[in-house]
C-alpha cells in the first residue's frame, strides 16, 4: 500500500465536509479535524510528487494572486500549489490595474474572477483593514456568483492578514510534526514565541499571533514573549488561553527571552510592530499624514533599539533544553552580522539551522495545495486514490 493511499484512508475517517466550497481566513474558524486533513492531504501531494505522479485535478483555470505587501516564499508557495493541482496563476499588480482610477473593490472581484477558482490574498501591514478586506473581496466575489455574474465561486486562501498567517503557521506545524516524529509526540513540547530585535520598524504581527493561536491546539507548552509595549492583539490571546485550557497545554506571557528560551524544545524569535502603533500607523495612512508616519516610523526604531539584547545568540540557545531546540522562522530574518550589523538572530545560529529552515518553509506549497484541494474537490479521498493509481506521470521519464 502506497503512503498516499494510506493518508487517503485515513482522510476517510475525518469529519471534513464543511471543508467543500468554504474559504480558508483563520486556523481558529477549523475544526481540530480540519487542519488535520489539511497536514493529511498535504504529506499525500508531497508523496505523489516525489514518485513523479501528475497531482492535476485541474485541467483549465486560474489562481488569483493579489499582494498588498511584498513577498518572496509566500508568492512562490500559492503559485507552485497552483500549478502543482494544474491551475495557472494569474498576479493582480494593483498599480498596472484600474483600481488607481477608482475601480471599487466588487468591481475588481467580478472582473479577475470569470475563470478562477481559487483567490490568495496577502493583506498584512495594517490593523482593521487586512481581514477586512479579504471579506470585502470574497463577499463580492459570493454575490457575482449568486446574481449569476460567475460560473464558479472561488475560494479564499490567506495568504496573510492583520490578524493570522495560516498558510506560514499550518506549514511550521507541518514541519514541527515531522520532526518529532508525529502530533502525539508533540504534547508538552514547550514552545517559545519571543519578539526579536530588528533594525526595521512595521512587521506585522500575524506571525506570532497565528503560531499561538496554532499552536496551543496541540497540548503544547507555549510561552509568548516580548518588551513591555509590544503586545499582540489580546482576542488572539484569549483564543491561546482557551485552546491550552482545552487541550492539558499552558499559554503563557513572560517578560524576557532568557525566561522562554529556559528548557524550550523549540524556539520562534521574531521581530514584530507592537499592536498600539500599527493601529496608528493605520489610521496615519487612511489620513495621508506622510510627516506623522515619518514621525512615528523614527520613534519606533528608537523604542526597538532599546532592546538589542533580544536576539537569538548562541549563548540564548544554550538556555534550550539540552542547548538543541528546533528553531523555526518564517524568514526572511534579520541575522546579526549578515543581512544586518545585529538582528533577530547571530550567524552563528542561523547558519546551523539553515538546512532545517528550507525545509520548514518547503511544506507551504503542499499545505497551500491541500487548502485548495480541500475546498475545490467534494470527494478528496477518491480524488487522491485515483492520482495514486493514475499512470499519468509529471513527466515522460
Amino acid at each position: 500500500m502506497s503512503k498516499t493511499t494510506e493518508l487517503a484512508k485515513h482522510l476517510e475517517s475525518l469529519h471534513i465536509n464543511d471543508m467543500y466550497k468554504n474559504d480558508f481566513y483563520w486556523t481558529w474558524d477549523k475544526t481540530d479535524e480540519e487542519l488535520e486533513a489539511i497536514f493529511t492531504v498535504a504529506d499525500a501531494l508531497r508523496d505523489l510528487r516525489e514518485r513523479n505522479q501528475s497531482t492535476k485535478i485541474f485541467d483549465s483555470g486560474l489562481g488569483i494572486s493579489i499582494f498588498r505587501d511584498n513577498s518572496t516564499r509566500t508568492r512562490f508557495s500559492f503559485a507552485s500549489a497552483c500549478n502543482l493541482l494544474g491551475l495557472e496563476v494569474q498576479d493582480l499588480d494593483e498599480k498596472k490595474s484600474q483600481i488607481a482610477h477608482g475601480e471599487t473593490v466588487r468591481e475588481t472581484a467580478n472582473m479577475v474572477s470569470f475563470m478562477a477558482d481559487v483567490i490568495g490574498i496577502r493583506d498584512d501591514m495594517f490593523i482593521g483593514e487586512g481581514h477586512k478586506y479579504q471579506k470585502t473581496f470574497m463577499d463580492a466575489v459570493k454575490e457575482g456568483y449568486r446574481d449569476g455574474i460567475l460560473e464558479q465561486q472561488p475560494t479564499l486562501v490567506n495568504l496573510q492578514c492583520d490578524v493570522d498567517h495560516p498558510t506560514q503557521c499550518m506549514a511550521d506545524m507541518l514541519h514541527v510534526i515531522h520532526q518529532f516524529g508525529g502530533v502525539e509526540n508533540l504534547k508538552g513540547k514547550k514552545v517559545a514565541m519571543t519578539w526579536a530585535y530588528s533594525p526595521s520598524y512595521g512587521k506585522p504581527l500575524s506571525v506570532p499571533q497565528g503560531v499561538i493561536g496554532l499552536f496551543t491546539r496541540f497540548g503544547m507548552d507555549v510561552t509568548l514573549a516580548h518588551p513591555e509595549g509590544y503586545d499582540v492583539m489580546p482576542e488572539v490571546e484569549e483564543i491561546a488561553r482557551k485552546n491550552a485550557q482545552s487541550t492539558g497545554g499552558c499559554f503563557k506571557k513572560v517578560a524576557t527571552m532568557e525566561e522562554a528560551f529556559q528548557d524550550a524544545d523549540i524556539v520562534y524569535p521574531k521581530s514584530w510592530a507592537p499592536f498600539a502603533a500599527m493601529e496608528s500607523r493605520t489610521k496615519l495612512y487612511q489620513a495621508g499624514d506622510q510627516k506623522g508616519i515619518d514621525t512615528l516610523e523614527q520613534q519606533l526604531l528608537a523604542q526597538n533599539a532599546q532592546f538589542k539584547n533580544w536576539t537569538c545568540s548562541e549563548e540564548m540557545m544554550k538556555r534550550t533544553k539540552d542547548g538543541k531546540a528546533l528553531y523555526l522562522h518564517c524568514l526572511p530574518a534579520d541575522i546579526s552580522g549578515l543581512s544586518c550589523p545585529q538582528g533577530e538572530v547571530d550567524n552563528s545560529v542561523f547558519d546551523r539551522y539553515l538546512v532545517p529552515l528550507y525545509k520548514q518553509a518547503s511544506y507551504k506549497p503542499y499545505v497551500i495545495a491541500a487548502m485548495i484541494m480541500m475546498s475545490k474537490v467534494k470527494d478528496p479521498v477518491s480524488a487522491l486514490m485515483a492520482l495514486d493509481r493514475s499512470d499519468n506521470k509529471r513527466k515522460a521519464f
